[in-house]
């Protein structure tokens, strides 16, 4: 017998900030799963059109802050393929890896210490017999298959090997930035007036075959790290270098986005640092999953120096000629990811917001200047009337600005596509713009709008986007 009850809705699942940036990010070329058309690549992805471009303005941002604007800090850009001797001296040929524990039914792979960690809450990193009998004696499930039969704990190099004609031995593409910095520091020296205490910079790929990437672009196997080695003297106060680094990392966090209550400091307990470590803390950022290390800062000591040094038979010592003192610097080291970055700006931008009873909107509140496009020009009608001028004006816009023309829907849903990559402004051509010559301005942040003449438009745009 047929009702009129009407059937019970079927329920959306409600997805979280993650999931839904995820979502965004594909949806609106920010980023994408890397060969997805082949089934996709674990832990690799691909940066599209808005993505390239706020990856970009990360890094033209990070270079004018830590090197451009600075008369102590220089760039290089060193090769990606390094001569096997330096893995050799850096120690990552012996001892760069995780130890990690496969599963025996499954066969997946994890790291040893998060699967402790995660299960009673243990830091037993480095202490693989410990690891291993804690995993056997608690019965820790495996993440996959849920079973509990795994193999004993064991280091695995996490460097990618390739080759190389007519070169013997192991290649590496490498798996940090900084060897390709040391091996530059006595050119660096002899080609420059550059003085004590003073940085090397520099942004690159890197590579590691992790075992488990994951977190959307939070872990990876191929990164870009943004990444400063500064030298000092041995005998100098290094703890206030040391402390306005920190501050400054965190400036440039907030300078993405972030706020101040979503950054922490975390400094590695004595028996965890490196051996040649005299201090290390990580910068830590609340992403949707959890506090998680953003930047790291490190003293490395002269450690590298002297072990580059050691397996060149190369001096790479620094003349002081006002002292007549030569001596091994020591370094610290400020270290970014530009893709942690990236996905910080994601998150911090995200937004939905109510507008009155009956509308929201997804917004990406970017600050202006990482912000991918900053201005879209909107005509209100396809007209060519309309549509004619408009493109005039905006190659007239795009001179100065990164600029998007979107003519497609009514205006308020264009709008809305503007909001959601994050865009400053838009500008629209009405019919009123062909007698009084002016277009209306509206503010992704306020929705306010202002009537601007066109002939002071680009100024007005540049005092706003600076």
């Amino acid at each position: 017998m047929k009702t009129n009850e009407e059937k019970p809705k079927k329920e959306e699942p409600v997805l979280d900030k993650m999931e839904k940036i995820v979502s965004l990010a594909k949806r609106r070329g920010f980023v994408y799963p890397g060969s997805e058309i082949y089934g996709g690549l674990s832990g690799t992805y691909s940066y599209g059109p808005l993505g390239v471009e706020l990856k970009n303005n990360i890094k033209q941002l990070w270079w004018k802050k830590f090197v451009s604007t600075r008369p102590d800090v220089v760039g290089v850009d060193g090769p990606i393929l390094l001569h096997p001797k330096l893995w050799e001296a850096s120690g990552h040929t012996e001892g760069f890896g995780d130890a990690m524990v496969d599963c025996k039914e499954c066969k997946k792979r994890f790291r040893a210490d998060h699967l402790v960690e995660d299960a009673t809450g243990k830091d037993l990193e480095g202490k693989n017999e410990e690891m291993t009998k804690v995993i056997q004696d608690e019965k820790i499930k495996c993440p996959n298959c849920k079973k509990s039969n795994w193999t004993e704990v064991k280091d695995f190099n996490m460097m990618f090997k390739t080759q190389m004609n007519g070169i013997e031995g192991d290649i590496y593409l490498r798996p940090e930035t900084a060897g390709a910095i040391f091996v530059e520091f006595k050119n660096i020296v002899d080609s420059t007036r550059i003085k004590i205490p003073f940085g090397i910079a520099q942004i690159g790929k890197a590579f590691r075959n992790e075992i488990v990437a994951g977190n959307f672009i939070f872990r990876l196997r191929e990164f870009e790290q943004m990444e400063i080695e500064y030298l000092i003297h041995p005998e100098a106060d290094w703890g206030i270098l040391f402390d306005d680094w920190i501050v400054k990392q965190e400036e440039f966090a907030m300078e993405l986005g972030a706020k101040k209550e979503d950054l922490r400091r975390l400094e590695h307990p004595k028996e965890k640092l490196s051996h040649y470590s005299k201090k290390t803390v990580d910068i830590e950022y609340k992403f949707p999953f959890g506090f998680k290390e953003l930047y790291g800062l490190a003293h490395r000591g002269d450690f590298d120096l002297t072990k580059h040094s050691e397996f060149s038979n190369e001096k790479l010592e620094y003349f002081d000629q006002d002292k007549n003192e030569r001596f091994t610097p020591h370094i610290l080291e400020p270290t970014f990811g530009v893709e942690r970055s990236l996905l910080l700006a994601l998150v911090a931008a995200y937004e939905e917001e109510k507008i009155g009873e009956d509308d929201e909107r997804v917004v990406l509140r970017f600050p202006k200047k990482i912000a991918p496009v900053k201005v879209a020009v909107l005509p209100l009608s396809k007209k060519e009337e309309l549509s004619k001028p408009t493109l005039e004006l905006f190659g007239k816009l795009n001179e100065h600005f990164v600029s998007q023309y979107d003519d497609t829907q009514s205006i308020g849903k264009r709008y809305r596509r503007q909001d959601e990559i994050g865009t400053p402004y838009c500008v629209t051509f009405d019919f009123d713009s062909l007698e009084d010559k002016a277009v209306t301005v509206r503010d992704r942040d306020t929705m306010q709008q202002e009537r601007i003449n066109i002939d002071n438009l680009v100024d007005y745009l540049k005092e706003k986007l600076n």
